[in-house]
């Protein structure tokens, strides 16, 4: 099927005229990104273009109709149909509106994207519901884990090649003592854990993590799984999140 039948099939589908859902999955499933973005522009009935921010944005009242009509995959079509920027704010709001059962969404957010890709969400939260994710997150969660949450989300990380062996070694350190004495200061308020965990570039992480291993004789992934204490319990889902997208992956 050629593109412009397949656009024209989506938008009639997404217009309330009749679904197959098979197809519709389908379709979008395969489509790049540069294919969603075409169908979003070409359907200006559906999406409304944020000419300061630079995307398009869902039209609020056809989010609501299609939430209805599509309760059994919205997941599977709405959001993989939105701009990705719109897709990760509204994503955001949803969990902070759930509450800390929620949270892994945030940490998932800020340890997984690239600096523009966060940066772009940032700017979509701000075109949709005209507040930043920080003041929201920061006055949402009233927890010890707030500090460490709204420092992830509000980072613009270093995405180059160079890393400073000697400083993943000192910080490397740091982790390390942080983890032992969990049990007297929370990891979570530690302000140098935060500002490694929320500053440095992710091939920089690789880096400490390695040196936590010399030093500590173990993996970090063998210290997530046999710790289960509730003050570190935040900052640990974020040492995961970032084991597994920069360690395995």
């Amino acid at each position: 099927m050629a593109f412009n039948q397949e656009l024209e099939a989506v938008t009639q589908a997404f217009s309330g005229h009749g679904v197959d859902e098979k197809s519709l999955v389908t379709l979008l499933g395969k489509w790049d990104p540069l294919e969603r973005e075409s169908f979003r522009k070409k359907t200006p009935h559906l999406f409304s273009e944020d000419h300061e921010r630079h995307f398009q944005r869902w039209d609020d009242q056809y989010v609501r109709l299609l939430k209805h009509e599509f309760v059994r995959f919205k997941n599977a079509v709405v959001l993989w149909s939105m701009h990705p920027w719109e897709r990760d704010a509204r994503l955001v709001k949803e969990a902070l509106k759930k509450g800390p059962n929620a949270y892994g969404v945030l940490i998932e957010v800020s340890c997984t994207r690239s600096s523009e890709e966060l940066l772009g969400a940032r700017k979509a939260y701000h075109s949709l519901f005209d507040h930043s994710i920080e003041e929201d997150v920061a006055s949402h969660i009233h927890g010890i884990e707030r500090k460490l949450l709204v420092a992830l989300l509000s980072a613009y990380r270093y995405e180059g090649t160079k890393v400073k062996d000697d400083t993943a070694k000192s910080e490397a350190k740091i982790l390390s003592n942080a983890i032992k004495n969990a049990h007297k200061k929370p990891i979570n308020e530690d302000d140098e854990v935060i500002r490694i965990l929320a500053t440095r570039s992710k091939l920089h992480l690789q880096a400490v993590y390695k040196h936590y291993k010399e030093i500590s004789g173990k993996n970090l992934d063998e210290v997530l799984n046999t710790t289960d204490a509730p003050y570190i319990l935040v900052t640990f889902e974020v040492l995961y999140f970032y084991y597994k997208f920069i360690i395995i992956i």
